[in-house]
């Protein structure tokens, strides 16, 4: 289960940005620790960046691969490369299984273009 009150969130980009690459991207948390993959602790998990696409199934694990970008090591920032454009990015925290908390914790959806 999540915390109550618990929030995820964008530090940078801001909603709009546009920038270059790599893409500096920070992630922010209230409410809940964040901790590597594997580690089954009370209100805590993992980020995980959504690049161009929607929530997968909150029920199942969340997908590895190039939209569902895992952060399993405990990182709270990355740097990225995307094709210039624009594109959208959502953060969603997993459990020690990668499985969404219930209810879900997700970041607003933000807008970025690529120069």
């Amino acid at each position: 289960a999540s915390a109550t009150g618990a929030r995820v969130f964008f530090i940078m980009p801001q909603d709009g940005a546009t920038v270059t690459n790599p893409v500096s991207i920070e992630f922010g948390i209230d409410g809940m620790d964040v901790v590597k993959a594997g580690t089954e602790q009370a209100n805590s998990g993992h980020h995980h960046l959504l690049i161009d696409t929607g929530l997968p199934n909150l029920g199942l694990p969340i997908p590895a691969d190039g939209q569902h970008v895992h952060f399993g090591d405990g990182s709270t920032a990355t740097e990225i490369t995307l094709q210039p454009g624009e594109h959208t990015l959502q953060m969603l925290l997993g459990d020690h299984l990668h499985i969404p908390h219930d209810p879900p914790l997700v970041s607003e959806v933000i807008t970025i273009t690529v120069e």
